[in-house]
């Protein structure tokens, strides 16, 4: 009970200094604004309609798909709302921006085309709505950055926390085989996976995750190797306390400050990771949004299409920034000197 209390006082005091820090802070108000309008992109630049009235029905196109015909048209199969003539007692709400991340704009002459008032961002190669690319993009970039560090520090943290704690034979087998995993040419066997599978989400995190994990495994297995002889765990032993208790309720409540801590910077990692997947070719196919591919295209086309360095990087560039000044103020809040 008392050691709750300590661990509750301590949580306070690190959660006020944390507040003290004004740029985390507003960092993460700015990841929390991206992700709410990434994961609710479809309500904020899409082309449909988020809801209409035509002739006295009522329509909702984001949620469901219409054919043609109810809305009188027998010459195509895809709706196109952009060319649907409005009567007098009939509305539309439209996103912000109307474009979706896969559609081209059919209305330029020249891809990629730069900003205007109807693609505020330019266009791609393809004539894509690059705001709508950078928008949906982040989505498929936080989801993989999580992905990967949910795994990979739950991974690296049982393999850690066993080996710290059994230390012996256990701990010098152990190491070993996480040196000759640490060695392994993980971009030629990327390759090769690829050339083999698609490239999907899941794959991507998982083949990640089989080599990240050595990273939190080394400040997990010193934590657990410098607390596994404190007095605590050798009462706790005294005691009968089983081996997984101690692990559980003991030690890892005390050693957890390298995962809170790093944990920022992980994300940071996986996103300029993917970000790096894409512009080699070896991450999500095409058509997924990617601000890698977008900075890909931009290779190509730098000299007729700035726009498609400046904004992938700016978004890039945002984010990581963000990233990392949360990263800073986490681990000011656990540094005791503070």
């Amino acid at each position: 009970m008392i050691e709750q209390r300590i661990r509750n006082d301590l949580t306070l005091k690190r959660y006020r200094k944390f507040k003290k820090n004004k740029a985390a802070v507003i960092s993460v108000w700015v990841l929390m604004v991206l992700t709410f309008f990434s994961f609710t992109a479809e309500f904020w630049s899409n082309n449909k309609p988020i809801m209409m009235s035509y002739k006295g029905e009522l329509f909702v196109p984001l949620f469901v798909d219409y054919h043609p015909t109810r809305f009188g048209r027998e010459d195509i199969f895809v709706m196109d709302y952009r060319a649907l003539q409005l009567g007098p007692e009939d509305w539309e709400a439209w996103p912000v921006n109307q474009w979706n991340a896969l559609e081209s704009n059919k209305e330029v002459d020249t891809y990629p085309s730069p900003p205007t008032r109807l693609n505020w961002f330019g266009t791609d190669d393809r004539g894509r709505d690059v705001f709508a690319r950078l928008l949906y993009g982040y989505r498929y970039s936080i989801l993989y950055a999580f992905g990967v560090w949910v795994l990979s520090y739950l991974i690296g943290s049982c393999i850690g926390a066993i080996m710290g704690y059994m230390g012996g034979k256990v701990d010098l087998v152990g190491s070993r085989i996480v040196e000759i995993i640490e060695m392994t040419p993980t971009l030629l066997l990327l390759i090769t996976i690829i050339s083999i599978f698609e490239p999907t989400m899941l794959l991507l995190v998982v083949f990640t995750v089989l080599f990240d994990w050595t990273g939190i495994f080394h400040y997990m297995r010193s934590q657990f190797l410098q607390l596994r002889k404190r007095e605590y765990v050798e009462a706790a032993r005294a005691i009968g306390a089983s081996h997984l208790r101690i692990i559980t309720k003991h030690i890892l409540p005390n050693a957890l400050t390298p995962l809170v801590t790093f944990s920022p910077f992980a994300i940071a990692a996986g996103i300029s990771g993917l970000a790096i997947l894409d512009y080699l070719g070896l991450g999500l196919r095409a058509p997924t949004p990617s601000w890698g591919e977008l900075l890909s295209q931009a290779q190509k086309y730098f000299t007729i299409g700035e726009w498609l360095v400046w904004y992938p990087a700016a978004a890039l560039l945002l984010t990581m920034t963000a990233l990392i000044s949360i990263g800073q103020g986490i681990r000011d809040a656990y540094d005791a000197r503070n």
